[in-house]
């Protein structure tokens, strides 16, 4: 049965999942709901085999203000109830390995993820948008690694993916200063991939490349993610070995008898993702 969630909204179109973050009165801030129903909304669309491509979007006028310090105040404190420091050491590292896999989820799913960014993405936001594949906002976007202003190391995630997608020298200064910066600097230093006028054209945007995707072999699109994924932590010649190796076990698909096909046809494939 499809998860019921207080803060989130799953809306699915020709192919094309959009899981808005939809807590606006808090500006969608990421209490104990939404880390609870992240991964496993994010499972069911994985499993979902009508689902091609993923929207990650959100309602109201922010996409996330990051962790909400309010819900998660006695975590951060070391938490209430232990005997010994130890044991609350403990707990608080047990704590941020669940949220650790909760924005992981993004980036493990088979399925490829646009984060499409309006308004404010601070913390924990930026935890969330560089485990996506792609990222678009609006030009009314502010980011910020926000969690040094108020005295906490990253350990979400933005330490270990921001500097492999904008480079180690930008990181360090994005994360080092903790300062806000807008949509037109993140498109420069390569965090986004675009810039559009208004909330409204970022989603036009996100839908349509999605379509786009969407429209390709399902099986091809979750093979090169996966090759690109693993070939981070590659050499180039290893990276080479493992994608020919996932190939040799991938490439005679029913799809790409019907690519060739349709090639031959000149026509428009209809892709059934086997």
């Amino acid at each position: 049965m499809p998860l019921t969630s207080e803060v989130f909204t799953v809306e699915v179109s020709d192919h094309v999942a959009t899981l808005w973050l939809d807590r606006p009165e808090k500006r969608n801030a990421m209490g104990h709901a939404f880390w609870n129903d992240l991964p496993e909304l994010v499972r069911q669309l994985d499993a979902d085999p009508e689902v091609r491509c993923i929207i990650l979007a959100a309602k109201g006028p922010a996409f996330t203000v990051g962790l909400d310090l309010v819900e998660f105040g006695s975590v951060l404190g070391g938490g209430a109830g232990r005997s010994s420091q130890a044991q609350r050491a403990q707990a608080l590292q047990g704590e941020v390995r669940r949220l650790q896999a909760s924005i992981s989820s993004l980036e493990t799913t088979d399925k490829p993820v646009i984060a499409a960014v309006h308004g404010w993405c601070i913390g924990g936001g930026i935890d969330l948008i560089t485990a996506a594949d792609i990222r678009l906002a609006s030009s009314d976007a502010v980011f910020s690694v926000r969690e040094t202003k108020i005295a906490i190391v990253a350990d979400v995630g933005t330490l270990q993916r921001l500097p492999r997608i904008v480079g180690p020298g930008i990181a360090a200064e994005l994360v080092y200063t903790g300062k806000d910066f807008d949509a037109a600097e993140a498109e420069r230093v390569g965090l986004l991939n675009h810039v559009y006028d208004s909330p409204e054209a970022l989603l036009d945007a996100a839908r349509m490349m999605a379509a786009e995707i969407a429209s390709n072999a399902p099986l091809t699109v979750q093979g090169a993610k996966h090759v690109m994924m693993r070939g981070r932590d590659l050499s180039v010649e290893d990276s080479l070995e493992y994608v020919a190796i996932w190939n040799s076990a991938n490439l005679a698909s029913n799809d790409l008898n019907e690519a060739m096909a349709a090639f031959l046809e000149r026509r428009t494939p209809n892709f059934s993702g086997s």
